[in-house]
């Protein structure tokens, strides 16, 4: 154990070593500080540790101003579109569609450079950092779905993780047993484009279902209908709670032991083996999501500002900070830090080192869930006014104070009309 713990170590030191000495290469490109625009995360802090190493290698120093989500996402929209004073802005699924079609940020693989890699990164988040074919930022976190089970359960019951829908609603059923304090699975109810919504969306994209064709909306089709109805059958074996409850609703009644099965966002199996989250450590095991439902792609990243980065070389320094500061090193800085959800690369993924931190069979499925990762949203900057007007009737649906699904799609498409023409107007 002594020697394969070494070995590791040793491992793990060559990688980051032949990572520094290849950035090492890179021109010192910078002629000044860069401001960067973020919210928190364990990852960025861990990275202001190295300033120095940064500055060697470009020349330059860097600044974060940390916000949370919310006022991040105000204060980027509003810096990006008048005075533009960050040189990066951490930008997210839900917004690079508005930040690259108003041309706020530059098309980041112009001036990544080659020698970084950014064909290592998770193949669902590179899908999710793209918007009309270009690629416009880099991934700090992000994921898919996987099928988190409880393994204890599923032996005892005689059975295996199932692989299609039809087998994952039947063992749903047969897990159910509230009487002992066991949900068969554990939904979102809670409205938002990110909520209820985002749950539902694999479903929707999964029997089929588009949410244009063109400029006309294509979601009050079959394929919605019949997403919503299994989507609502399925809360009569979810804990109470889900119906209106989120993430940690959801999540944390699996985390507490009260849930068989639930397919949620990658982040959810750090938790699970977390001692001090979890009640079912050494009890879960990960799946891809069971055919054909697709994983709900999600990212967050760092991306070049237009604005204050006025030339080509200003570009090229925005352009290897974000390369340094999600570089192979740093990811593997972060895993030796044990930060789960911010592990982004294939390559670490899928590494001896990850194997031992986190287990193989987790590794195995990152790398399976990540073929039919999708990107299941309206990628447009109008999404998160569509997305959170369904979640509003989504939750009605689910509360039983809606009931006409098929109208309530008519709704939403009457909606969507207005938005593409005040788009166009």
């Amino acid at each position: 154990m002594r020697l394969a713990t070494s070995l590791a170590a040793l491992s793990g030191a060559l990688i980051l070593s032949a990572g520094l000495a290849g950035s090492a290469r890179a021109e010192a490109v910078c002629s000044h500080d860069l401001r960067v625009l973020a919210q928190p995360r364990d990852g960025l802090t861990l990275l202001e540790k190295y300033k120095d190493e940064f500055k060697k290698l470009a020349g330059a120093s860097f600044d974060i101003d940390y916000l949370n989500e919310n006022d991040r996402r105000a204060k980027s929209r509003a810096d990006a579109s008048t005075v533009g004073k960050y040189n990066v802005y951490y930008i997210d699924e839900a917004n690079v569609a508005l930040f690259a079609s108003s041309k706020w940020v530059a098309p980041l693989l112009d001036y990544y450079p080659k020698e970084y890699d950014y064909a290592d990164f998770d193949p669902g988040r590179q899908k999710v950092a793209t918007y009309e074919g270009k690629v416009y930022f880099a991934p700090l976190t992000g994921g898919g779905d996987l099928l988190v089970y409880r393994k204890d359960l599923l032996d005892k019951a005689g059975m295996k993780p199932p692989t299609t829908l039809d087998e994952f609603i039947a063992d749903v059923k047969k897990l159910h047993d509230p009487d002992h304090g066991v949900y068969g699975i554990a939904l979102r109810g809670q409205r938002g484009s990110g909520a209820n919504v985002w749950r539902w969306m694999p479903y929707f994209r999964g029997f089929g279902g588009q949410w244009f064709d063109g400029n006309t909306p294509a979601f009050d089709s079959d394929a919605a209908v019949k997403a919503t109805q299994v989507y609502l059958d399925l809360f009569k074996y979810s804990p109470p709670g889900t119906k209106t409850g989120s993430w940690d609703e959801s999540t944390g009644a699996f985390l507490s032991g009260e849930v068989a099965m639930l397919i949620e966002s990658t982040p959810l199996a750090g938790e699970a083996i977390d001692p001090k989250v979890s009640k079912v450590v050494g009890k879960v095991g990960y799946a891809p999501p069971p055919s054909p439902l697709t994983g709900g792609g999600y990212a967050h990243g760092l991306a070049i500002g237009a604005k204050a980065n006025k030339d080509e070389a200003s570009k090229k320094c925005a352009g290897l900070f974000i390369a340094w500061a999600t570089s192979k090193e740093n990811e593997k800085r972060r895993l030796d830090a044990d930060q789960f959800g911010e592990l982004n690369r294939s390559s670490v993924m899928t590494s001896d080192e990850f194997n031992q931190k986190f287990g193989a069979d987790l590794g195995k499925a990152l790398a399976e869930t990540a073929k039919v990762t999708a990107v299941n949203f309206w990628q447009d900057p109008e999404w998160p006014n569509l997305g959170d007007h369904w979640g509003i009737e989504l939750e009605e649906l689910i509360a039983g104070t809606r009931t006409d699904i098929k109208g309530s799609l008519d709704e939403l498409r009457d909606y969507a009309k207005q938005l593409v023409a005040n788009r166009k107007s």
